[in-house]
């Protein structure tokens, strides 16, 4: 149990990358982390591009507002409604993939690679972007974006745990640590 922790607490946002290939098998590895995460009623609505392509990867990091970071490589993460494999995906598809996003970020931590999350959806203008660059159709949703690459920065682990935000039992409003 230590060492995910230690992995949890080693997950930081990393926006300064190596210039080092992120190797499509990595990528992949990745990906099968993503779908191993849990989603309301198994519905699995989710769908993933793998961006390696300097040519993409210089388009998104020129368009995106907060997305101009030298990362190798990407992950889009999309939900579509149609192939979910069932109606409980109308209700839980950002939370289901942002389970696999979770898990895709807690997996690259532990591979040593650094990631950061870019947010798209509900974002109208940073989902046209994505649409548009990645030629995703529009009744898929590209919920966020994740940079992938080697850290050319270091972070210290940390948790932002605040026992204040804690409630033990009930909620109360005077929240002295119950």
């Amino acid at each position: 149990m230590e060492d995910i922790l230690k992995i949890i607490f080693s997950r930081r946002s990393i926006r300064k990358y190596q210039e080092r290939e992120v190797k499509p098998e990595i990528l992949t590895s990745l990906l099968q982390a993503a779908m191993a995460a849990p989603s309301g009623n198994n519905s699995q609505p989710w769908e993933f591009i793998a961006i390696t392509d300097a040519k993409i990867m210089a388009k998104l990091r020129a368009n995106l507002v907060h997305g101009n970071y030298n990362a190798p490589a990407a992950i889009a993460v999309l939900g579509n409604l149609k192939i979910a494999k069932n109606d409980s995906a109308i209700r839980y598809w950002v939370q289901d993939c942002t389970a696999a996003v979770e898990n895709i970020l807690i997996a690259a931590a532990g591979m040593g690679l650094g990631t950061v999350w870019i947010g798209s959806y509900p974002k109208e203008e940073t989902m046209r972007i994505l649409r548009d660059i990645l030629v995703i159709p529009e009744e898929v949703f590209p919920l966020c974006l994740i940079y992938v690459g080697y850290p050319a920065e270091e972070k210290e682990p940390h948790t932002q745990y605040d026992a204040r935000r804690v409630h033990w039992q009930v909620y109360t409003t005077n929240n002295a640590n119950n």
